[in-house]
């Protein structure tokens, strides 16, 4: 019996090996080769200014304001800032990485798309500038920003967001024009680890006296 039945189970094996077997191959392969799906700027920019009430998401006008340009201090301006790094920090926030009570409850309630839609409008939206405010320490500002700190080890911060402050699409973000207030807070942040997702920033920040944050802070909102 062995000997007749032999021949028909190598049959079904290989027959099984062939469907089964390079099934998962074929999705792999599929998937793999299935184009990424590109952000939606105009949904993102409805989400941005409407929210979605079903889910209890608000607008983002009331805290960054129309276009991103953010009118409160504290609430960092995000018009023109570069996709990959909006969302990145939109992803960020879900993470223990990056802990903002507001701000970390909204990420966690967007899609992945949602992220890249919003990340791509803002990025196509007209930046307004800012203004230097303190006069007795903008000078001390633009040394910092344009030479760094040598005796402390502080790189400047030029290297890595350019003359002007607007960044290195994909690697550093656009700071020109951004709030004293809102800047100040994020080096603060870094310095005491409450921001943790540039090694980078908590290095240099905590180097830094409180008042020289607050003069390169100051320096940066009069770029553009």
């Amino acid at each position: 019996m062995n000997r007749l039945t032999s021949p028909l189970l190598k049959t079904l094996l290989v027959t099984s090996l062939t469907v089964f077997g390079g099934l998962p191959a074929a999705m792999a392969a599929s998937a793999a080769t299935a184009p990424a799906v590109k952000a939606d700027p105009a949904k993102g920019g409805a989400l941005y200014e409407a929210g979605d009430a079903a889910r209890g998401l608000p607008s983002c006008l009331s805290c960054h304001g129309a276009a991103g340009n953010s009118t409160i201090a504290i609430n960092p301006k995000l018009s023109g800032q570069f996709a990959t790094y909006t969302h990145k920090q939109l992803v960020d926030f879900t993470t223990a990485h990056r802990q903002q009570p507001i701000m970390t409850t909204y990420a966690k309630m967007l899609t992945e798309q949602e992220k890249k839609d919003i990340a791509a409008w803002l990025a196509t939206q007209a930046h307004k500038p800012g203004a230097a405010k303190n006069k007795e320490t903008v000078e001390l500002g633009r040394k910092i920003y344009r030479g760094g700190i040598a005796e402390k080890g502080v790189a400047a911060c030029a290297s890595c967001h350019g003359a002007t402050a607007n960044g290195i699409p994909a690697q550093y973000p656009r700071l020109a024009g951004q709030h004293q207030d809102y800047t100040t807070a994020q080096l603060e942040a870094f310095k005491t680890g409450t921001r943790a997702n540039s090694p980078q920033m908590t290095v240099l920040s905590q180097r830094m006296s409180p008042e020289e944050m607050r003069a390169v802070a100051d320096y940066i909102a009069g770029l553009r």
